[in-house]
């Protein structure tokens, strides 16, 4: 009897132990008032920053390459231009530099996407005639974490909301609390409730590159108790059963 009575402690001291693999606890929560501040900043162009990977493609003629409506000729650009996999990629060094075909190197970093290519237009100017330049970002991405699995998430559209992010990794099941979600950017952490429209309202912030978002999961202590301790108390129980065994041939 005593042997049951220390597995029942055993096993309740186990419902202690269920909240420790529970990430980004904040010391801070952030007021409605802010999350709505954060949710509702003015739309903004990413900016490029030292260390982003970017994919250039230069047309002349205005790019008349992908304006042309003769169907036949653009088929034929479609089979012959690579994929996106295939394109190469150039990176924005610690300078702030790129370094690109026909035109060397160029600062680009503290500009966006728009402004880069106006100033890659006006360098390619001197080898094209009329040229257009599409810049597109290859590394912004959002880390996801806690009950949806370890994911990253790449940004391919700026202005990305919270919503769209957890769209993008399979959404929240029933595994995921969406009362209770951190988004950590830099040193700052957002605590985000979903289950409200109200919550959704105020939470749904604007996504930056290198932001961290974590779905708490849903914890069940009997479950993961059972579990933790089962080999141990599987112990314990053939223990008690032998010890029952050998009392009664006494």
């Amino acid at each position: 009897m005593r042997t049951i009575y220390f597995i029942l402690i055993l096993f309740m001291s186990s419902c202690a132990s269920y909240k420790q693999n529970i990430m980004f606890k904040s010391t801070e929560t952030a007021g409605a008032e802010k999350l709505k501040k954060e949710a509702l900043v003015a739309e903004k162009n990413y900016q490029i920053i030292k260390n982003d990977r970017l994919s250039i493609e230069v047309y002349s003629n205005g790019g008349e390459r992908l304006i042309d409506t003769n169907p036949e000729l653009s088929k034929t650009i479609q089979n012959t231009q690579s994929t996106g996999e295939n394109k190469p990629t150039y990176l924005i060094d610690l300078n702030g530099v790129i370094k690109l075909p026909l035109v060397g190197e160029i600062k680009l970093d503290g500009l966006t996407l728009k402004q880069a290519e106006d100033v890659l237009e006006k360098e390619y100017a001197k080898f094209f005639k009329q040229p257009f330049v599409q810049l597109s970002f290859v590394n912004k991405r959002v880390i996801v974490l806690g009950a949806l699995g370890g994911q990253v998430i790449p940004l391919e559209n700026e202005n990305t909301t919270l919503v769209e992010v957890l769209a993008l990794a399979k959404g929240l099941d029933k595994e995921a609390k969406a009362q209770n979600m951190r988004l950590i950017r830099g040193d700052k952490v957002y605590e985000v409730d979903f289950s409200t429209i109200e919550g959704y309202q105020n939470g749904n912030m604007l996504i930056a590159s290198g932001d961290i978002v974590y779905v708490e999961p849903v914890r069940r202590p009997f479950s993961e108790g059972l579990r933790d301790y089962y080999g141990l108390m599987s112990m314990l129980v053939s223990l008690a059963t032998l010890i029952t065994v050998i009392s009664s041939l006494n």
